[in-house]
Parts: C-alpha cells; structure tokens; sequence
C-alpha cells in the first residue's frame, strides 16, 4: 500500500489513547483510499477494452475495492464521531503530486495513460512491507511504512480506546445492504474487522496473496501478475502460487493517445473549446459524486442515496470514456484532470 512517513506513524503511537488523533489518522485514511480511484481511473478509461480485456477487468476490480475502502474507512470514522471531508476542496488530491498523508517524497503520482510504466507506480501504490515470491534483502531501517502498518496502529489504538469511544447507537454507517463486503462498525471488533479487509484486499496476508475471503489475489499481486504477463495460481507445490495461468498481454496500440496530467501546463486546455467544456463537464459530474458520497457518509445512508451515488459514478465512466476515445471527435482527444468543480459549467 501508500508508504507513509514512519514519523507520521510514530505521531500516532505518541498520541495513544487519544481519540482526536485517531480521527485525524482516519481522516487521512479517507483521502488516501479515495486519492488512488483517478489515477487507476484515468489508466482504466484510457484501454480499449476490445484490445486489453483482462486489464481492464483488473483495473475495474481494483477500483470497485478502493471505493469499499474508503466507505470502511469512513464507517470506523464515523463510528468514533468523526465527521467526513468528503467533498471539500481540500479533499480532491492534485495531479502531479504525492499522494495524501505523507507519501515519501519520490513518489510523485500523474495522471497517465495506461503503460507498463505507469503500472510500476501501481505497484508501488501498493506494494506490502515484504512482497511474497521476491527475496526479502537486508537493509537499514526505511524512514518509511506501509499502509498496511498504518492501519494496524489505527487498529491497534482502537484497541486501546476500547468500546467506550464509539458512539450510541451506531452513527452514520453504509452496511453490506447498501455496498457488498462492507461492515458496520459498532464498537472495537468490528472497528477491527473493517480495517482488517482493507489491509488484506490491498496487500494479502504474509502468508497468502489472497484476499481476506479468498475470492481473488490482493491488489498488489492482480498488478504484478500484468508485469509478469500471466495470471497468479495456486499449485501443489510450494510455495503455493506460481505465475504460471493465462497470458494476460498488454497490446499497446489499445490505449487512446490522451496526454499526461491535463489541462495542467503545457497541457492546459484552451479557454472556450471543446477540449475545455467537456473538462469542466466531468470535473462538475465529479465533484457532484463527491458532494453524493460526503451526504450518503453523513447520514443519508439510504438506497435513494446510494442510488444517487451510482448514476453519477455511470454518467462520469460515460463522460470519461467519450473524452479519451474521441467520441465524436477522433482527432481530438481529451482526459479528464479530476479537479474540484463545484459549478455547472452549463449553468
């Protein structure tokens, strides 16, 4: 997952039992779960799904886990009387730049057409403390964690809040009814659980490249199995997984010609085109999904809601996959730069 900076995590072991920083570590939570969707976004719209079916479908499922990542991660903070920041401008993360928390500052994410380049940076995204399959080297102590020690301080120090620190009746929480594999989080175990799935559809286990419930590998290892050009399996012999299944191949003459961090220099779209306009379309239709995901975590946990949530999410992957094929304009292409757009530009 992210590597944050060990410091960032020592702050929050420093502040152990205080509720204020676990809220605030959970915040962070949040924006890093959300601030991964439009760089894999960005690399998933710009495939031709007709050439590069099987990254598309790793893309998507990726995806789909980050957004059950974020809504965990909200569930636990609401659960402690955090309230979200969904939706505010601070929130939407920027591109080029480091990721939210902390990131190690070599870590400079763009958002990029899809390439075996780009994937690396997917990779280290989300790569565990020791990779299974690669030869662990000895090395100084990093100034740096992963994600998934990150959470397991928040756990831990819910751990040691206790029961007591979450709020009467249960606040604000979007269950399995509403979004598939999520948890109500109530008090300290189930605090733990949801925290648990994050950590384990990102990474794996230590033993295991495989989700939580066993259904598919973590996130790390659905990547690498792109770089190493062929699906992860179980085998009988040890250590138990082998890239060893079905060619997944990246044809890259299936990968629309958009640019590289729009509409930021020397990108910018010019003001008043068509490039322009459709832009400021998607950015509108993006921040509007936010505005629905801050009201469906802070109480308008309903099908209404959620509902609302979807159609935005449908109308943006539309937007987006016109923009960057070139619908109905093949000559001009357009990717869309994820940037806060509160007004209607039609308006």
């Amino acid at each position: 997952m992210i590597r944050l900076q060990r410091k960032m995590l020592a702050g929050l072991q420093d502040a152990l039992p205080n509720p204020a920083a676990v809220i605030d570590a959970l915040q962070s939570a949040v924006e890093l779960e959300h601030a991964t969707i439009p760089v894999y976004l960005y690399a998933l719209y710009s495939l031709d799904e007709n050439k590069n079916p099987l990254i598309v479908q790793v893309l998507q499922s990726v995806v789909i886990e980050e957004m059950l990542h974020m809504t965990l991660a909200s569930n636990v903070l609401n659960a402690l009387g955090g309230d979200s920041q969904v939706g505010n401008p601070g929130f939407v993360p920027q591109f080029p730049g480091p990721l939210p928390g902390g990131v190690e500052s070599d870590l400079v994410v763009h958002l990029a057409p899809f390439s075996m380049a780009q994937l690396q940076v997917f990779l280290q995204i989300e790569q565990p403390e020791d990779p299974l399959q690669f030869p662990v080297r000895a090395e100084a102590v990093s100034d740096t964690v992963t994600i998934g020690e990150f959470y397991t301080a928040i756990s831990q120090a819910i751990g040691q809040l206790g029961d007591v620190a979450f709020v009467k009746p249960p606040r604000y929480q979007v269950g399995p009814d509403l979004m598939y594999g999520s948890v109500v989080v109530t008090d300290v175990a189930s605090a733990q659980q949801a925290l648990q799935i994050i950590i384990e559809q990102g990474e794996g286990t230590s033993t295991s490249p495989e989700e939580i419930d066993g259904d598919a590998v973590a996130h790390y290892y659905r990547f690498d199995q792109i770089a190493k050009g062929k699906l992860l399996v179980a085998t009988p012999e040890p250590p138990g997984w082998a890239y060893a299944g079905a060619p997944v191949t990246f044809d890259s003459t299936g990968v629309y010609a958009v640019q590289t961090d729009p509409n930021t220099p020397p990108n910018t779209y010019a003001a008043g085109s068509a490039q322009a306009f459709a832009n400021d379309n998607f950015n509108y239709t993006y921040t509007s999904l936010l505005f629905a995901l801050r009201d469906l975590f802070s109480g308008a946990n309903s099908d209404a809601q959620m509902n609302r949530a979807i159609g935005l999410m449908m109308s943006l992957k539309g937007q987006a996959k016109a923009m960057m094929s070139g619908i109905p304009n093949p000559q001009v292409l357009t990717g869309p730069s994820f940037q806060y757009q509160p007004v209607n530009p039609a308006g």
